[in-house]
């Protein structure tokens, strides 16, 4: 990668409402091993087979956090894409997803602030059963257009 040139997302001139991106991904026990070894959460419901089995869930839940990590990524890599950065998020999980669910997250250009130097995206979620699991809206500013295309600040990005 190195001595290839990099891009950014699109700048917030170059967005319209209606853009959107869809993503589909299934969460693993290796994603969820990652995510408990980096936040040291150790919520039974999230890995112990025999408490959720007591519970209305029946078995182990993906943790919310986990979905929202996805929206993140979709938007740091994708809509508006890298040099992005979320200032603010409301979502509703109406419904819990389970561990190897596959799940498809569409992401789509609500509103452009371009004033302000921010856009609405509008998030929905769906598991394999095309239930809800995720809806509502993230804030995000666009990347900045940089003073030098050359700039030495994205030598490492890929």
């Amino acid at each position: 990668m190195l001595g290839k040139k990099r891009k950014l997302g699109r700048k917030i001139h170059e967005l319209k409402a209606g853009d959107s991106y869809t993503a589909a991904t299934t969460i693993e026990d290796r994603d969820l091993l990652m995510y408990l070894g980096l936040t040291d959460d150790s919520n039974p419901l999230y890995i112990q087979h025999d408490y959720a089995s007591e519970t209305p869930y029946k078995k182990p839940v993906v943790p919310t956090v986990m979905i929202f990590g996805k929206i993140s990524s979709i938007i740091s890599m994708h809509l508006p894409g890298p040099g992005s950065h979320i200032i603010k998020h409301n979502l509703s999980y109406p419904k819990a997803l389970y561990h190897y669910s596959e799940i498809k997250i569409t992401l789509e250009v609500n509103q452009i602030y371009k004033k302000e130097h921010y856009i609405e995206v509008k998030v929905i979620g769906y598991d394999e059963e095309g239930d809800e699991i995720v809806s509502g809206s993230v804030s995000v500013r666009p990347p900045y257009e940089p003073k030098s295309m050359n700039a030495s600040s994205l030598e490492n990005f890929y």
